[in-house]
């Protein structure tokens, strides 16, 4: 039309981009053998499809506002990257987290937003590195706006190889030191690794990795201590998968959430990669290790978003819990009820959680943090929390489970198919959809893909004694102790020896 503003052209991620970015040679070995391209591989091409659904959803026009911002030159990102200045800003991002996370009902479990949160809580605190070396933290700017205006898929290795546990990192013996990740050369150009790191969870479908050691370390083992970023097709760097699950998936019908959310884990070993110096952010410093994550928002922005995706998974259970009763007839059973109001109200402690942790933030300087003690509150109670849910699952549906054909192929068979229509009986769906419904189940609660997040769920933030130690770190133990501490204050020995003697 005449005298119409012409249409701005915006640019965005989609899932074509980022499934032809992993597509870089990349050295990913599974069953003894190197994978060539893990976009085509059908140990992982389900999983790589699925990290492309979240950029396509981000960049539909319908979604675009509320999944991603503005950074300046027409070019918008996925509010992951976003540093809220304001509770405002804090709401609007955990929304858009929540969205993506509803993709795949929360089963991917280190999408992009998570390293991309505590990348983003680093940068809030920047003055640490800033500290620890000018150069170091000028080099963790330029590489953050990178990683950010691009829009990048990051995954992290920050846990070291355990071998021998009753021996540190750096003492394990003869033969063992290139267990652990370590600095082997330095030079002019930059610093020289060797060594394995865990767990690289998506790094098959990421495409930068940050490197570092988020467990202590102690004088003496400077040569661990070091962080740095590089890209997935760095020479030198080797993922040795485990198990796909993706692989072993027998269809879509038979096992829809292996079939394409197994984000898959490595162990990833660096064979002499060097690490130019524009790349390293944190060089020979064990305490630095350390503050990195926790002197800046970094641990507590990963650990949020963190909440955010399990308050979604757990929300995906428990409407999968319901649906069970419903499918075999019980839902009217007080004691069912009884079960489901028991599941309602865990996944809402979880999601209320989060909700106080925006609600109880505080600025710190320029952005707004949520509040920390409610965070590793709500992580003490979800790793206590999940394997109790995934069991009531397994109480609710009983036998159903066990009592499933073997695969979609039975139904091409018709004398087959008719025995299946005469079993499975549901009152509110045909014995197709029961069957649909219950091996989605399975796949949630007890097949090997759902052991793993069993696992992934109760540990991906460290033992239960370590989340339990950033609980009684952060909370206010002061503020606790005032109100005895008022009472008993007001009143002495001899004051009670006085009223006892008025008394009588």
């Amino acid at each position: 039309m005449a005298g119409s503003e012409p249409t701005k052209t915006v640019s965005v991620k989609n899932g074509a981009q980022h499934i032809q970015s992993v597509r870089d040679g990349r050295s990913v070995y599974l069953n003894g053998k190197l994978v060539h391209d893990v976009s085509e591989h059908p140990a992982y091409r389900n999983a790589v499809a699925s990290a492309g659904a979240l950029y396509d959803y981000q960049s539909a026009p319908d979604n675009l506002e509320r999944m991603t911002f503005d950074i300046g030159g027409g070019r918008r990102v996925n509010r992951c990257w976003q540093l809220p200045r304001s509770y405002d800003d804090l709401v609007q991002r955990r929304k858009a987290l929540a969205e993506w996370a509803e993709v795949s009902c929360g089963f991917l479990g280190r999408s992009p937003d998570h390293v991309a949160s505590s990348m983003s809580g680093m940068m809030m605190g920047i003055e640490v590195l800033d500290r620890h070396d000018e150069k170091r933290g000028h080099a963790f700017r330029e590489w953050f706006d990178y990683v950010r205006n691009n829009d990048m898929f990051l995954t992290y290795v920050i846990n070291n190889v355990q071998g021998d546990r009753s021996k540190a990192f750096g003492d394990q013996g003869k033969g063992a030191e290139d267990m652990v990740a370590r600095i082997v050369d330095q030079d002019s150009s930059g610093i020289t690794i060797r060594g394995a790191k865990l767990f690289a969870t998506s790094a098959i479908m990421a495409n930068e990795i940050f490197v570092s050691s988020g467990q202590p370390l102690k004088p003496g083992e400077e040569h661990l201590a070091f962080s740095c970023a590089l890209p997935m097709a760095t020479k030198g760097i080797n993922m040795l998968s485990r198990k796909s699950f993706e692989a072993h998936a027998v269809s879509e019908y038979d096992n829809p959430l292996s079939y394409r959310f197994d984000e898959n884990d490595a162990l990833v070993f660096f064979d002499d990669v060097k690490v130019p110096w524009e790349r390293v952010f944190v060089l020979r410093d064990t305490d630095m290790c350390r503050a990195q994550l926790h002197d800046t928002p970094a641990h507590v922005y990963q650990n949020y978003q963190a909440q955010i995706r399990l308050s979604v998974k757990l929300r995906f259970l428990v409407g999968l819990a319901r649906g069970i009763a419903r499918t075999i007839g019980t839902i009217n059973f007080p004691p069912v009820v009884d079960v489901l109001g028991k599941l309602a109200s865990q996944a809402a402690l979880i999601e209320g959680m989060v909700l106080g942790m925006e609600a109880g933030g505080a600025m710190r300087g320029e952005y707004f943090l949520p509040n920390k003690h409610l965070l590793y509150a709500a992580q003490v109670q979800s790793q206590e929390m999940y394997p109790v849910i995934i069991s009531t699952i397994r109480e609710l549906a009983g036998g159903a489970l066990m009592m499933l054909p073997s695969s979609a192929a039975d139904f091409d068979n018709p004398d087959i198919a008719r025995m299946i229509s005469l079993t499975q009986v549901s009152p509110v769906m045909s014995g197709e959809d029961r069957v649909k419904l219950l091996k989605l189940t399975w796949d949630a609660v007890g097949s090997e893909f759902a052991s793993r997040h069993l696992q992934y769920e109760m540990f991906y933030a460290g033992a239960q004694f370590v989340t339990r130690s950033h609980s009684y770190r952060t909370y206010d133990w002061d503020r606790a102790a005032a109100m005895a501490t008022r009472i008993t204050d007001g009143y002495t020995l001899a004051d009670s020896r006085v009223s006892a003697g008025q008394a009588a």
